[in-house]
C-alpha cells in the first residue's frame, strides 16, 4: 500500500517582512493624510493660519524634505501592495466573480482599496509633483489651482478616493494584525464610516473654500 504525503512550503520570512513594511509605510500613510486634511482644513477658519502653518513647514525645512520623503513612502507602499493586486484582465475577473459569489463585505473592501489604490497612484502623484515643485505652499495658490474648472474636478475626484482608500486600509490593518478581533468588528466597522464621513465633510468644505477664496 502506497502512502502519498504532501509537502507545504514553510512560510517565507521575505514575504512576512515586506507585509510589515506595507503595513509600516500604510499606516504612516494614513497618519499623515489625516494630519494634511486637518492641516489644509485651516484655510477654513482663515487663510492666515493655513499660510502660518505652511511657512512653519518651509522655514524648518520639514517641506522640502519631508514632501519626497512622503513621496518616496507613497511609491514603496504602492510596490509592495501591488504584489498582490492581479493587473492581467483573468485575474481581475475572477477577483470579481469571487467576490460576487461569496458576497463578503471584507473582500469588497478590499477590492474597493485595489481599484482606488490605481486611480491614488496617477493622481496623487501629478498633485505631489505639481505642489513640490511650486513651494512654498500658500492658501492663494492652492485657491488659484482650485478655481481652474479641470483642477475642481480632478480633486473632487482624488478626495474621495484617498478618504475611501484611507478608511479602508485603516480598517484591514486593524483586522488582519489583530488590533480588532472578530468581536469587535461591527463597531470599528461604525466607528470606521464615521471616520470616512467626518474626513469627506472636512474635505468638501474645504474645496469649497478655497474656489470662493478671493
Amino acid at each position: 500500500m502506497k502512502t502519498f504525503t504532501t509537502s507545504v512550503p514553510g512560510l517565507s520570512r521575505r514575504d512576512a517582512s515586506l507585509d510589515w513594511l506595507q503595513m509600516l509605510t500604510g499606516a504612516g500613510l494614513i497618519l499623515f493624510m489625516w494630519c494634511h486634511m486637518l492641516l489644509v482644513s485651516s484655510v477654513v477658519i482663515s487663510p492666515s493660519i493655513m499660510n502660518a502653518i505652511a511657512n512653519f513647514f518651509e522655514a524648518t525645512y520639514m517641506a522640502q524634505v519631508g514632501g519626497p520623503l512622503i513621496f518616496l513612502t507613497f511609491l514603496v507602499h504602492f510596490v509592495l501592495a501591488a504584489r498582490k493586486i492581479p493587473f492581467r484582465a483573468e485575474g481581475q475577473i475572477t477577483i470579481w466573480q469571487h467576490a460576487k459569489m461569496l458576497k463578503h463585505r471584507d473582500t469588497w473592501l478590499w477590492i474597493v482599496q485595489a481599484g482606488t489604490a490605481m486611480i491614488i497612484l496617477i493622481l496623487g502623484a501629478i498633485h505631489m509633483w505639481v505642489v513640490l515643485n511650486d513651494l512654498p505652499i500658500t492658501a492663494a495658490k492652492s485657491a488659484a489651482r482650485m478655481q481652474h474648472f479641470w483642477w475642481f474636478v480632478f480633486y473632487m475626484i482624488l478626495l474621495p478616493c484617498v478618504e475611501l482608500h484611507v478608511s479602508v486600509g485603516f480598517y484591514r490593518i486593524a483586522v488582519k494584525w489583530g488590533f480588532v478581533k472578530s468581536e469587535g468588528r461591527k463597531g470599528f466597522k461604525l466607528f470606521e464610516t464615521s471616520l470616512f464621513t467626518i474626513f469627506m465633510v472636512i474635505g468638501v468644505i474645504t474645496l469649497i473654500r478655497f474656489v470662493t477664496l478671493g
